[in-house]
C-alpha cells in the first residue's frame, strides 16, 4: 500500500491546534468554578457544539458505521437511539438539573436527598462510567493510528491519553469547551467531505457491486490475513475453519465468503438479521436512557447560566448529533461496496478510515480526504476524552481527594482518571468499540437514570430507595459489562441477555426504587417541598 505523506501532518496539526485552543482556555480559567463548571457562563450555542463535540466519540465516529457494515439495517437503532436519548434529555431532565445548582452528579445526590452514603455510591458509579467510557477512547485511537500509519496500537492510546490529561489538567472545563466545539466542527466536516466524493464514485461506477445470486465481491485481487478464528461459508455451501495468522487469497470478482456473524448479501438489507427482538428493544432502552444517565454529558448542563439556557442548548444538540448521525450510515453502507475484506479480518471499525481510499484510490484526492478523516478521527478521541476525564476528575476531587476540592486536587484527580482507563486500554486492543459504549450506556441507563427521572420527579423517592435501586439495577448492569468482558463465551437466552442487559436492568432499577422508598416513607427528607420548588420554578420567580 502506498503510504499517505498528509496522515501524519494532519494528525499532528489536528492535535496542536487542539492544545493551542487548550491553553488559549487555560488563560481564562483560575478558580474551582472555572475548572468544573466554567463559572457557568456557557452560552447555550456554544455549550451545544461542546456537548456535540464531547457526545460524539469513537463509537459515533468509527464504530457506527463498522456495526453497519457488519450488521446492516439492525443496528441503526444505535444512531437513532445516541440522538433520540437528549429528547429524554431535554423533556425530563435538562433545565430541572441545572436548577439544582450542583457541580456533580453526587453533588445532586446529596442536594436532593440529603444521604452522603448515596453520594458515596453514586462516586463510584461516575467513575465506573467514565472509566468503561474512555477505554474504548483511547482503544480507538490506537487502531486509528495503527491503521493509517502503522505505529504500534500502544502510541495513539499514550497520544490521546497525554494530550487530554494536559488539556484538563491545566484548563478545566473552561478550556476544554472551546475545544469540544472546534472539534465537532471538524468531526463533521471531517465525515461530510468525503462522504460527499463516495457518493459520487459510487453514482459514477458502472461496475455492479453486488450479485444478488452470490452477494458481495471482490473488486480486485485481494490477499487477506486472519486475526481471529472464524468458519467461513462459500457460495458453493461449503465451509472452511481458518485460524489467526491463515492468509486467503481471492481474485477479483470472486465472491466473499459468509463469516460467522455477519450479515451478507441482500440478507444485510432485512431487518431481524442481527439478534433477537428482545436485543433490539434492549438497545433501544439502554441508548435511549443511557444518555441521560451519562455523567460527562449531565455536567455540562451545569456550565448553563439557567434552566431555560439548559432547554435551548438541548434543543440544538438534538439538531447537531441527528446531522452528524446521517453520515456513518453513509459509510457503512458504502464499506459493503468497497471494503467487503473488512468482514474477513474482523476490522469493521476501520471503514471510516479505509474507505476514501479504497473507492477513490491513493491519488492526491484520495489521500488528502483519508488525511482529513484521520483528523477527525484524532478529534473524536480527543473531545470525548475530554469530557468523560473531566466529569471523572471533578467527582474524584471533591469526594475522594478532598472534599470540596481545589485546583491542585483537580489536577491531581485528572492524572489518576486518566492513567487507570490508559492500563486498561493497552489490555484490551481486541474489544468491539461500539459494544463497550453500549455497555457503558446500559449502566448509566440502569443507574442514574432512574434515580434522575424520579428524584426530580417523584416526592416520594428516599435515599434508601435510590441506594438500593442504583446498587440492584446498576449493579447487575456492572456484573453483565464484567461477564461480557472477561467472563467465559455464553450461548441462548443467557448471551442474550447479558450482551444487552437494559432491557431487565433498567425495569429492576425503577421498580427497586419505587417499592424500597414506599417502605421507606419516613426516610423523605423534611425539606422535600423547597428542593422541589427549587428544582421546577423558573428562574424569573426569583424563589
Amino acid at each position: 500500500m502506498t503510504p499517505n505523506p498528509y496522515l501524519i501532518p494532519t494528525v499532528v496539526v489536528m492535535t496542536a491546534v487542539t492544545v493551542a485552543i487548550g491553553f488559549y482556555g487555560l488563560r481564562l480559567a483560575r478558580t474551582t468554578s472555572d475548572f468544573l463548571v466554567a463559572s457557568r457562563m456557557v452560552s447555550p450555542t456554544w455549550n451545544a457544539a461542546a456537548i456535540g463535540g464531547e457526545y460524539l466519540s469513537a463509537a459515533s465516529f468509527l464504530g457506527v458505521a463498522g456495526l453497519i457494515l457488519k450488521f446492516g439495517v439492525d443496528v441503526l437503532w444505535y444512531p437513532v437511539g445516541f440522538a433520540a436519548g437528549y429528547l429524554a434529555l431535554l423533556l425530563f431532565v435538562a433545565a430541572p438539573l441545572r436548577r439544582s445548582g450542583a457541580f456533580t452528579l453526587p453533588d445532586f445526590c446529596e442536594l436532593r436527598l440529603g444521604s452522603r452514603r448515596l453520594r458515596v455510591l453514586a462516586t463510584v458509579f461516575v467513575v465506573f462510567i467514565g472509566w468503561l467510557y474512555l477505554v474504548p477512547q483511547l482503544q480507538g485511537a490506537g487502531l486509528t493510528l495503527a491503521t493509517v500509519t502503522g505505529a504500534p496500537y500502544t502510541l495513539g492510546a499514550v497520544l490521546v491519553f497525554a494530550v487530554v490529561t494536559a488539556n484538563v489538567a491545566l484548563g478545566g472545563m473552561r478550556a476544554i469547551t472551546f475545544v469540544q466545539a472546534f472539534q465537532y466542527w471538524l468531526k463533521l466536516t471531517a465525515l461530510a467531505v468525503p462522504a460527499i466524493f463516495l457518493v459520487l464514485v459510487w453514482q459514477s461506477d458502472a461496475r455492479p457491486p453486488v450479485t444478488p445470486a452470490d452477494g458481495l465481491t471482490f473488486r480486485q485481487a485481494t490477499v487477506l490475513t486472519v486475526e481471529t478464528p472464524a468458519t467461513l461459508t462459500f457460495t458453493d455451501g461449503s465451509t472452511r475453519a481458518v485460524a489467526a495468522g491463515d492468509e486467503l487469497s481471492f481474485p477479483a470478482g470472486a465472491p466473499v465468503p459468509a463469516v460467522e456473524g455477519a450479515a451478507h448479501g441482500l440478507d444485510w438489507l432485512l431487518p431481524g438479521r442481527g439478534g433477537s427482538l428482545f436485543g433490539t428493544y434492549s438497545l433501544i432502552l439502554a441508548t435511549f436512557l443511557g444518555t441521560m444517565g451519562l455523567p460527562h454529558v449531565l455536567v455540562r448542563f451545569y456550565t448553563n447560566r439557567d434552566g431555560a439556557a439548559a432547554r435551548r442548548t438541548t434543543l440544538v444538540v438534538l439538531g447537531l448529533v441527528g446531522l452528524f448521525y446521517l453520515l456513518p450510515t453513509i459509510y457503512g453502507a458504502l464499506g459493503r461496496v468497497y471494503t467487503p475484506q473488512l468482514l474477513l479480518t474482523g476490522d469493521t471499525d476501520a471503514v471510516v478510515l479505509l474507505l476514501p481510499g479504497a473507492a477513490i484510490g491513493t491519488g492526491l484526492l484520495g489521500q488528502l480526504l483519508s488525511a482529513l478523516v484521520a483528523a477527525g478521527a484524532f478529534a473524536a478521541f480527543l473531545s470525548t476524552s475530554s469530557g468523560l476525564l473531566t466529569s471523572v476528575a471533578g467527582v474524584l476531587a471533591t469526594d475522594v481527594l478532598g472534599r470540596g476540592g481545589s485546583v491542585h486536587t483537580f489536577r491531581l484527580a485528572s492524572l489518576i482518571g486518566g492513567a487507570v482507563p490508559l492500563l486498561l486500554a493497552l489490555n484490551v486492543a481486541s474489544l468491539d468499540v461500539s459494544q463497550v459504549v453500549g455497555l457503558a450506556f446500559a449502566v448509566a441507563a440502569s443507574s442514574f437514570c432512574p434515580l434522575l427521572v424520579l428524584g426530580i420527579w417523584w416526592r416520594g423517592l428516599t435515599a434508601p430507595g435510590a441506594a438500593a435501586g442504583i446498587i440492584v439495577g446498576g449493579g447487575a448492569a456492572v456484573a453483565a459489562v464484567l461477564v461480557t468482558v472477561l467472563g467465559p463465551p455464553l450461548t441462548g437466552w443467557t448471551a442474550e441477555a447479558v450482551a444487552q442487559p437494559a432491557a431487565w436492568t433498567v425495569p429492576l432499577a425503577f421498580a427497586t426504587m419505587v417499592a424500597v422508598s414506599l417502605a421507606t416513607r419516613h426516610h423523605v427528607p423534611p425539606a422535600i417541598g423547597t428542593t422541589m420548588l427549587r428544582l421546577h420554578a423558573p428562574e424569573s420567580l426569583h424563589l
